[in-house]
């Protein structure tokens, strides 16, 4: 691990040299909140570009709840929100991807889209990849990971940190969206056959928080604020979103080893 004041950055510019061709949704798993008995999916994403580069979105919870999520979620505090009803070895990055026909020492990009526990586990898998994350979030001391549990640190990586709307490649926007944590993002794809599609992360983890407000995000205005650009900018590209924890679209996305094109 470096030194948790150490950081460096790459330009963004031309990072990818192809538009995205190709999408995949990863299954990390399931998940039971307990205020309200809705059960979550637990995603990643891989895309890949015309130009053949694989990008890596989000990694899911870390290994050691594939091998016993109830001793894990006890550890890190994650049992008094809910109950992890499925992580195996199967929802782990490495056989997600294994599903697509590549592996983690492919991937040419990660994007954090936050540090929560059920996305960051996976943070150091590749690297031979940079970090594309909020510079926010990236100043943090450690990844949020879970309450007041943060037992992970940044790892020696080159990081591409953002702080507004950007562009990596054409068709490929990386979305700064606030709130849910400070430095949250979203992406915006264009797929050759389905079009636009907004991977909304937890800035909309659930159409309903659109009505219900953001309670449990970190700033719930600037949380909003976030929900109503994506949604505005949703509504003008006529975009599938695809949510960050939906019960009932978790059930019917394509899943890996089917993509989106």
């Amino acid at each position: 691990m470096e030194p948790e004041s150490k950081q460096r950055s790459m330009d963004c510019n031309h990072l990818l040299r192809g538009h995205p061709v190709a999408l995949w949704v990863l299954d990390y798993g399931l998940f039971r909140v307990h205020a309200n008995a809705r059960e979550i999916g637990i995603c990643g994403f891989l895309i890949r570009t015309s130009a053949g580069e694989l990008v890596l979105i989000d990694t899911g919870f870390p290994a050691k709840y594939a091998r016993d999520a109830k001793t894990a979620a006890m550890e890190d505090g994650v049992n008094a929100f809910g109950t992890v009803l499925q992580c195996a070895p199967n929802n782990l990055p490495s056989a997600q991807l294994e599903l697509t026909g590549s592996s983690l020492d492919e991937i040419d990009l990660m994007i954090q889209t936050h540090t929560h526990v059920d996305h960051i586990g996976g943070l150091d898998a590749c690297p031979q990849a940079p970090i594309l994350m909020a510079r926010s979030e990236r100043a943090l001391p450690r990844p949020l990971y879970w309450g007041d549990v943060q037992p992970m640190g940044w790892p020696a990586r080159d990081y591409v940190l953002i702080d507004q709307d950007t562009e990596i490649a054409p068709g490929f926007q990386v979305l700064s969206v606030p709130g849910h944590t400070p430095g949250q993002l979203a992406v915006m794809l264009n797929l050759p056959e389905t079009g636009p599609v907004l991977l909304t992360s937890d800035a909309i983890s659930r159409p309903d928080e659109i009505v219900e407000g953001f309670e449990g995000a970190r700033d719930a205005t600037l949380a909003q604020a976030s929900c109503d650009r994506l949604v505005a900018l949703s509504t003008e590209q006529n975009a599938f979103l695809i949510y960050g924890h939906c019960p009932e679209q978790w059930p019917i996305l394509k899943k890996a080893p089917v993509h989106y094109g």
